[in-house]
Parts: C-alpha cells; structure tokens; sequence
C-alpha cells in the first residue's frame, strides 16, 4: 500500500517515521472477576499515529505546527488494518522540536526533528 499523509486537506512533508497504533479503550467495569477471569465491556477502539519528522527548515516546522493547533483537525492516513487510505479527526498530544543548528550570525535556527502524537477523537 503506497500512500501519502495530509492534514486538513493539505499533503505534508513525508515523515521519518510513522507508526499506526490501535488503542481499544474498556469501560470502567472492565477487569478481573472473582474468579480471576478477565471481563471485557469495550466501549471502542481508537487509532493513535506517533509521527516523527526529520530535519526541518523554518517555514516547514511552522506549517506543520499550525496545521495541528486547532482542538481537532482531520488526517488523511494509511491504514494498515482497512489496507486504504482512512480520513479521521485527530488531536495532537506534545509537540517537539529539538535544534540541530543556531546560527549566530543570521539569528537562525535550523530544526532537527519534529514528534508528536495525534490521537483519534
């Protein structure tokens, strides 16, 4: 499956890595039994994108840090369970961006990376 990553309609640099997790979240109920057993009321299951992008330029980072800073923005994704391209809204977790390079002279800094998390509403 080939595929591409955009936010709010708009395709982003491809990342460095990127990894698609499916969170099953339970109801407060769930747990062991008295005998041990395990009891499972699952409410849903949810999908967690953990991105990292390589070295950035300025105008790259900011894009992609105002392409994450509404409450909820939708991601157009591959998804590796349905095997297609899934659209889905998002929230992002932690945002960072070390520095690789701080350039006096010019008052510029360059970025190593950007990671963050974007979690299903």
């Amino acid at each position: 499956m080939s595929g591409s990553l955009s936010i709010n309609g708009v395709i982003v640099k491809n990342p460095k890595t990127f990894k698609v997790g499916y969170q099953t979240i339970d109801a407060d109920s769930s747990g062991r039994n008295a005998n041990g057993e395990m009891v499972r009321d699952i409410i849903t299951q949810k999908v967690k994108l953990e991105i990292e992008w390589g070295a950035l330029d300025d105008s790259t980072a900011s894009a992609l840090l105002k392409a994450i800073k509404a409450v909820f923005f939708t991601v157009n994704y591959p998804d590796a369970e349905t095997g297609t391209q899934q659209t889905k809204t998002f929230y992002s977790g932690d945002r960072s961006l070390p520095s690789y390079s701080w350039n006096d002279k010019f008052n510029q800094i360059k970025w190593g990376s950007f990671s963050t998390n974007f979690i299903e509403k």
